[in-house]
């Protein structure tokens, strides 16, 4: 039997909430630099992971808002060919590291070559508009705006924001804390006998593709080999 998630999920929209506010602030203190509008879709073409709460919160809203029908069908349809779109890039990547011997200037070359891919997101449609908008990630929230992540800062290309001058930045490792600490509730309170479950990204593709059950979350014991 599935445990009870809403309270990691009323969690989850609470941090959800909380970086909305900062891309408020940061657009008031700079509205000539943050040029966020509806019809622009650069953020719904970059590369990212979900953490498992993220991605289990974005699946139960799709269930939610697309019953059976040609809508859900064509996001899911579009999910599976990003999906295999991906697996290649990465199989790619793997490659060319394996063949480099992992060297720090093959890791470094592939990074970058991941920071520019593109790959346009399964929930956006014919207009550019988000299926899920109300529900998107919070990397999808804070794209618009200054961010940093081991040190090294980003900002979309499309905004105005000037090179060398300070603005306010959002450190994502403390927003990845939180949503890691929420992913291990996850874990624990589902009772998952996977002790790393916590630990699992998956892609935006993905996640509308997965059905989080009892077997994907490891709950129970482990079935018997025949």
């Amino acid at each position: 039997m599935m445990p009870e998630l809403t309270p990691v999920f009323t969690a989850y929209e609470a941090l959800v909430a909380e970086a909305d506010k900062v891309f408020a602030r940061v657009s008031e203190l700079h509205p000539d630099c943050v040029t966020c509008k509806p019809g622009c879709s650069d953020c719904c073409h970059a590369l990212f992971d979900l953490s498992l709460v993220e991605a289990m919160y974005l699946n139960a809203r799709f269930v939610q808002a697309f019953d059976y029908g040609p809508v859900r069908s064509r996001i899911l349809e579009k999910a599976a060919e990003a999906d295999r779109k991906l697996t290649r890039m990465k199989r790619d990547y793997f490659r060319e590291l394996r063949d480099a011997k992992a060297s720090e200037e093959a890791t470094a070359h592939i990074m970058e070559e991941a920071a520019r891919a593109r790959m346009r997101c399964p929930l956006l449609d014919a207009e550019d508009k988000c299926a899920l908008y109300e529900h998107r990630p919070i990397t999808c929230r804070l794209y618009g705006v200054p961010t940093a992540i081991g040190g090294k800062a980003h900002v979309c290309g499309k905004t105005n924001f000037a090179a060398g001058v300070s603005y306010p930045t959002v450190h994502l490792e403390k927003i990845q804390e939180r949503l890691d600490a929420l992913s291990m509730e996850i874990r624990d309170r589902v009772k998952s006998r996977f002790k790393e479950l916590h630990t699992v990204f998956v892609p935006v593709s993905m996640a509308l593709l997965t059905n989080y059950d009892e077997a994907y979350l490891g709950i129970g014991p482990a079935p018997k080999e025949s």
